[in-house]
């Protein structure tokens, strides 16, 4: 659906998006019945956001810019990606309470950022040391996510929006994807380094450029920046002048996800009726759906999802309260809000923790009545019967009548450009082989810092060393002559040409193999230092080192500012 054909109808102060079903293939459809139902509701929109076509691409390039982060690694897209249901298709281990990993209170969620200091250097977590962290909970989809009263798997993102600058309140009701969007930016296992505020985001988007890090965009964010290439221009745009603010980044994500409406899947063409959209054995798992299998209490109408909060007894409440730490109420501990079941088939795993990984095992769990941890569990779950016939076709009815092509595809309006963090663009290319130290322990480049200009943030760190020692990050424009080293300790950056230089660091860490620290390098955003090479290595001081002088050390690695 092109942001061209979208009509805005404004209705009792509220304005609604009303897709044309004109513009080829089905229109909305109704959702799961005894027989064709309501239709996909026009899309809500508060009316002090109304959506235009301007907010809405604004919004695109911010969700997929992995500049929102403060590493340059993660976009709100790296996350929510259409192909995978609207969710992530990475899978990484969260230890749960226990804060033990292979422990059955494990969640498996997405990688985020490696945690970060408030001044963004790297800083050992307690449960993922210097590897990327993960969240406690699986990524919920953005598709169809304009229809939800409140956000998040336990609604804490709800339907009133309050500029957190100012105090004012912008969105009397229908505000939670605004309000949802500005989570993440601020989540230090996400996209944020510890305590991150507003203020430097701001100060970054003003000064980068829009899409830096990402290839291959879709045909409607190339026009735009070819337009407007600059976030203050885009910003003008969107909202007549070019002040960057706050509500203004949480309105222009919104309205582009206001805009991803999956609407065209086989049940919707069945219902509209379209002849063999449906095969028999999905016609069955539908009737069940709506009969026995009890499936439609939970996921109703045509958006298959009553946005209703819901324990399974999947896990013991104390692992996670979901609902309760929002509303305080005893009757929502171990509360989680009901997913729509459109596109669910393409997700890599199932449920707020991502315990299941297929739908099989998900319809299975429900047939057996849910979980065991019956401590405020719904009552529903007890009238759940289905033969194991009867499941496979729930599961053939979801998994295949309940997906629409354009999502699976990444098509219009599901399209997204290829992130830096999947391609490799910048990435950097070891140079020969390090010098073990104490215990044994490599030292090791932390290098997770896309080296592109305007990157305020880039960082180049070190890992594995020995702690509480001196090291020294060397640097140069070429790489050293072969046989250069220091008492036996190789050395790649060369020493003769004019850009050679060393910075001195005291490690952070206590005792072999945890050493690590932080140099911050802002590269200034000038088209001239495009293509230019850096060669770099960190040498840390260690009397048990196999070498001459006492120094263990990294490979070289050469980077190309792009």
């Amino acid at each position: 659906m092109k942001l061209s054909k979208i009509i805005a109808v404004v209705v009792t102060g509220i304005c609604l998006v009303l897709p044309l079903a004109a513009q080829g293939g089905p229109g909305p459809g109704p959702g799961p019945g005894p027989g064709p139902g309501p239709q996909i509701p026009p899309v809500p929109v508060p009316a002090a956001n109304p959506l235009t076509p301007e907010k809405a691409i604004l919004g695109k390039i911010l969700f997929w810019d992995e500049q929102l982060s403060s590493s340059g690694t993660t976009a709100c897209g790296t996350c929510h990606r259409a192909d995978f249901g609207g969710g992530d298709g990475r899978v990484a281990l969260n230890p749960g309470l226990d804060g033990l990993f292979g422990t059955p209170d494990d969640s498996r969620a997405s990688p985020g950022v490696v945690r970060s200091d408030v001044l963004n250097n790297y800083l050992a977590d307690p449960n993922f040391g210097l590897e990327v962290q993960v969240t406690p909970r699986a990524s919920p989809t953005m598709i169809m996510a304009a229809y939800a009263p409140s956000m998040f798997w336990d609604g804490r993102a709800g339907p009133v929006y309050t500029d957190p600058i100012t105090g004012a309140v912008l969105i009397n009701g229908g505000g939670a994807l605004e309000n949802q969007a500005l989570g993440p930016p601020l989540a230090d296992r996400e996209m944020a380094h510890d305590l991150r505020g507003w203020p430097e985001i701001l100060t970054k988007l003003g000064q980068a450029t829009p899409m830096k890090l990402a290839t291959n965009l879709p045909a409607d964010m190339v026009a735009a920046i070819a337009t407007n290439p600059t976030y203050p221009d885009l910003f003008t745009a969107a909202f007549g002048d070019n002040q960057i603010t706050v509500s203004r980044i949480a309105f222009a994500i919104a309205s582009y996800e206001r805009t991803l409406i999956s609407d065209q899947t086989p049940f919707d063409a069945f219902l509209s009726g379209v002849a063999g959209s449906m095969t028999q054995n999905q016609m069955i798992g539908r009737q069940v759906f709506v009969t026995n299998g009890q499936c439609i209490n939970c996921h109703l109408g045509p958006l298959t999802t009553d946005h209703s909060f819901r324990n399974l007894g999947l896990r013991p409440i104390a692992e996670d309260e979901g609902r309760f730490v929002v509303t305080g109420n005893p009757a929502d501990r171990g509360r989680f809000k009901v997913p729509t079941l459109r596109n669910a088939a393409l997700r890599p795993r199932f449920m707020h923790n991502g315990q299941f990984q297929s739908l099989s095992q998900v319809v299975a769990f429900y047939a057996g009545g849910g979980g065991p941890f019956t401590i405020n569990k719904d009552p529903i779950l007890a009238a759940i019967t289905m033969t194991p016939f009867e499941q496979q076709a729930v599961v053939d009815f979801v998994q295949n009548a309940l997906v629409d092509p354009r999502v699976a595809a990444g098509q219009f309006p599901f399209d997204r450009p290829t992130l830096a963090s999947e391609s490799g663009l910048g990435a950097w290319a070891e140079v020969g082989f390090g010098v073990p130290g104490s215990g044994g322990f490599m030292p090791r480049f932390l290098s997770d810092s896309p080296p592109a200009i305007g990157n305020s943030d880039f960082r180049i760190g070190l890992r594995d060393a020995l702690g509480n020692t001196q090291a020294w990050l060397l640097f140069s424009s070429t790489v050293a002559p072969i046989g250069l080293d220091l008492g036996g300790m190789p050395i790649y950056t060369d020493p003769n040409v004019p850009e050679f230089g060393f910075w001195t660091y005291w490690l952070n860490g206590s005792g072999p193999g945890a050493g690590y620290t932080t140099a911050q390098v802002p590269i200034p955003n000038q088209p001239w230092l495009v293509g230019f090479n850096f060669v770099l290595q960190w040498l840390v001081y260690d009397p048990a080192a196999p070498t001459s002088y006492g120094y263990s050390g990294t490979a070289g690695a050469t980077i190309t500012i792009f």
